[in-house]
């Protein structure tokens, strides 16, 4: 019997890309989005499929699943500064309500469920590479404090319900992650360079340009989360790539890469925004037996791909589908 999996934020970047993995590996897909930030065009082509669902749903009320789950991965959450900005309140209340509504359905369900957190917890790191066993420098009340704060809280209530509840749970510290399904204007680094590029915009850099940042594809993001799902690890671990560079560096590859001769201008940098970002992966080596194996010049070639390939039309055909007859509410 094929085993079910639930993906919340299932038609966002990352979790679009979990949803292909699982049903590629043969399980049967519930997905699950209120499409605050996620885009149905991530998942259409799995719709229609005989072992794939999607309900359109907020997580933060109450959650229920008709039928057996094997597994939850909580993917549902805004991820972007942009878009966490914008809906500071709802950025908590996934973090905080949502995940406390998935782990009540895992207990419900005897499910495992995977957490997907982020280094978003270490804040502006005292501590150079992050490793696992470093708490994190995170002002509360700044303004990136709604979405490191609720990922913290998330992690807090996840460890309570392992051990009080027994229940079996997996935390994924995500870092820096690209790849094709990005939206050009949620803020990142990568989607706002390239957007820049294909506009024939300067680029914009942050501060001097010299803070870092540390970048894995998509396809390396996704294989670590799936090992850390099938492992017998209740801690936190690091899934990133651990290959630092400085955003100016950065900002001179999109230039070459695009083949564009725009400038570099510089903005003030961001309250709180982090200095270093850099994954120390012992953990998922040693545990997973996982290391990220797309260097980035492959890694964006075919994230360039595939925005370049975007067009107005393309985008807007896409957003007016209509998508009603495959959706349960």
């Amino acid at each position: 019997m094929s085993k079910r999996v639930l993906i919340t934020g299932a038609a966002g970047f990352l979790g679009s890309h979990l949803c292909d993995r699982f049903i590629a590996e043969g399980y049967k897909v519930v997905a699950m989005d209120n499409l605050i930030t996620g885009d149905l065009k991530n998942i259409e082509h799995l719709f229609g499929k005989d072992n794939f669902t999607f309900y359109h749903h907020d997580v933060t009320t109450f959650v229920h699943v008709p039928g057996r789950l094997d597994y939850i991965l909580h993917f549902a959450s805004p991820a972007s500064p942009i878009d966490y900005l914008k809906i500071p309140i709802q950025t908590l209340k996934v973090g905080s309500l949502g995940t406390h509504n998935l782990l009540g359905l895992a207990k419900e369900k005897n499910a495992r469920i995977l957490i997907a957190s982020t280094s978003e917890v270490y804040g502006d790191p005292l501590v150079h590479p992050q490793s696992e066993d470093y708490y994190g420098n995170v002002n509360t009340i700044g303004p990136r404090g709604v979405y490191d704060e609720a990922k913290r809280f998330q992690e807090s209530i996840t460890m309570a319900y392992h051990r009080f509840h027994g229940l079996e749970t997996r935390i994924a510290r995500i870092f820096n992650t690209y790849g094709p399904r990005m939206r050009l204007n949620d803020g990142r680094v990568i989607p706002a360079f390239i957007g820049q590029a294909l506009r024939g915009e300067d680029l914009t850099v942050f501060g001097d340009g010299t803070q870092t940042r540390s970048f894995c594809f998509v396809d390396d993001q996704v294989e670590g989360l799936y090992r850390l799902l099938l492992s017998d690890y209740s801690l936190p671990v690091n899934i990133g790539n651990p290959d630092e560079i400085s955003i100016l560096d950065f900002a001179e590859e999109i230039i070459k890469l695009t083949g564009t001769d725009q400038k570099i201008v510089f903005k003030p940098l961001p309250k709180d925004d982090p200095l270093q970002r850099q994954p120390d992966i012992s953990r998922a080596q040693e545990i997973l037996g996982w290391e990220p194996k797309i260097d980035r010049a492959t890694g964006m070639a075919k994230t360039y791909d595939y925005f370049k390939n975007l067009s107005p039309e393309e985008l807007l055909k896409s957003e007016h589908k209509d998508f009603s007859k495959h959706i349960r509410k």
